[in-house]
């Protein structure tokens, strides 16, 4: 054991675990320094960037981590996002795509595709990463509010009769949302009323 490299990163995980996390990455950077090859320092490195909102520090940091451990699936789907955060949403789509291959279980990489389509205009895209982290995530309102609005913006009117129909079986107040934002107010008749009311009452 190299008790140095031991040491430095001994300290870092303390450190980290109290909130210090300048000195926690500082800690990582020299137990980094002493073995470089060290996988988890450099995630831990990425890790508080990311937390720390230093983005392209975040991402030098998970490209190093996917140097050495290159199937990491969490990784890259973390590296999509703090690459999505600095508004890199194309290099973004490219992680969240070697995650979702990596892990084709990984929900979150395929909604983080949809949201980075659509923040590049690319609507129909967005809905189909989007439909596909419904079938993963299928109780999850957001997931499917995001897939309308997506199909909403590609021009996809019975795409959004559809998804909505579905969102109404376990979350109605986000279906009358979706209803609301998509601009359907055909489909409102789908919703119970008490649902309506909230929203009337709310608006009001």
């Amino acid at each position: 054991m190299d008790f140095e490299h031991f040491r430095h990163y001994a300290r870092g995980w303390v450190l980290h675990f109290f909130g210090q996390e300048e000195k926690a990455f500082n800690a990582y950077a020299a137990a980094y320094r002493i073995r470089p090859n060290d996988a988890q320092a450099a995630r831990h490195l990425a890790h508080i960037a990311a937390r720390r909102q230093q983005f392209d520090v975040a991402d030098k940091w998970f490209a190093e981590t996917l140097r050495l451990a290159p199937e990491h699936a969490d990784t890259h789907f973390n590296r999509g996002f703090v690459l999505e955060q600095a508004g890199r949403s194309r290099e973004a789509i490219a992680a969240f795509a070697e995650a979702a291959r990596l892990k084709p279980s990984l929900d979150r990489a395929f909604y983080g595709m949809g949201l980075a389509h659509a923040r590049l205009g690319e609507h129909a895209e967005a809905a189909a990463a989007f439909a596909r982290a419904a079938e993963l995530q299928p109780m999850s309102g957001e997931v499917y509010y995001q897939w309308g609005m997506a199909c909403h913006h590609a021009f996809q009117p019975d795409q959004v009769t559809k998804v909505v129909k579905q969102l109404i079986g376990f979350d109605p107040k986000r279906a009358m949302k979706l209803i609301k934002d998509a601009e359907r107010p055909d489909l409102v008749h789908l919703v119970p009323e008490e649902v309506r009311r909230f929203f009337e009452t709310y608006r009001g």
